[in-house]
């Protein structure tokens, strides 16, 4: 196979060829020209788009489906993922039960705690790479299994792309958060970071997860990010560990 001419209308231009492939696809993944849910179009046609062989294409397409960008169906093609998918809504979430799998409890009882609009603190416009009092939106909210708070969460989001979430809007959404965030206000969180710890709780985090202040509590800080590692939230959970544990497979 010839060489592909030099780049012009989104033509790769040097190797490795299927990163450049894949860096095609992701641009257009970011600009919504295929939603989250919906097919992609065949090897074979982005082949004849971007004029490089079948195989490259099948290489950049591994790597986004191995990074949960793109799912592969079976005698179907391939797809944009989504957090409605059950593989795909549990990627962030790795506290799973002590006995039975993240599936075998079901959705968590969730409840809004607080939902309001503030100015971010230099350490919250650091994470989300805004400027100390641009606007954010701040939500706490309890996660219960069985009756039994069990996750405590607060969330910081930049405000512009989420204009118009409310209390409201997140109680009455039964999906998962980011199912919500990409359906609703075209965000799509394809990369997480997280720093643990544990922590002893303070009163009002005790008193919303029913725990005494000598409980020891999992804490997880995540930074969320979106297409080209723009951050897009900044999530503090506090985890109870008596019947539940943090889990993430390696390798």
């Amino acid at each position: 196979m010839s060489s592909p001419p030099a780049a012009d209308a989104g033509t790769p231009s040097f190797s490795p060829l299927y990163q450049q492939i894949r860096a095609l696809i992701l641009q257009s993944l970011q600009a919504g020209e295929w939603k989250p849910g919906e097919p992609i179009p065949s090897e074979i046609e982005l082949a004849a788009r971007f004029r490089v062989s079948q195989g490259t294409v099948r290489k950049a397409i591994d790597e986004l489906a191995a990074d949960n960008l793109l799912v592969r169906r079976q005698g179907k093609g391939t797809f944009v993922a989504t957090h409605a998918e059950q593989q795909v809504q549990y990627r962030f979430l790795k506290l799973v039960p002590d006995q039975g799998s993240p599936t075998s409890e079901g959705p968590a009882e969730r409840t809004i705690v607080d939902c309001r609009r503030v100015r971010a603190s230099a350490e919250v416009g650091r994470a989300l790479a805004l400027r100390a009092g641009d606007a954010v939106l701040q939500v706490r909210r309890v996660l219960a299994y069985a009756g039994v708070p069990t996750i405590l969460e607060d969330l910081w989001l930049p405000g512009a792309p989420f204009k118009g979430l409310t209390a409201e809007r997140l109680a009455e959404w039964r999906g998962p958060m980011y199912e919500m965030f990409e359906t609703e206000f075209g965000v799509r969180m394809v990369r997480a970071e997280e720093k643990l710890r544990a922590v002893l709780p303070d009163a009002e985090q005790a008193s919303l997860l029913q725990v005494t202040l000598q409980t020891p509590l999992l804490s997880v800080e995540r930074i969320a990010h979106t297409y080209h590692d723009a951050p897009m939230e900044l999530r503090r959970g506090l985890y109870r560990t008596d019947t539940h544990h943090y889990r993430n497979d390696l390798g």
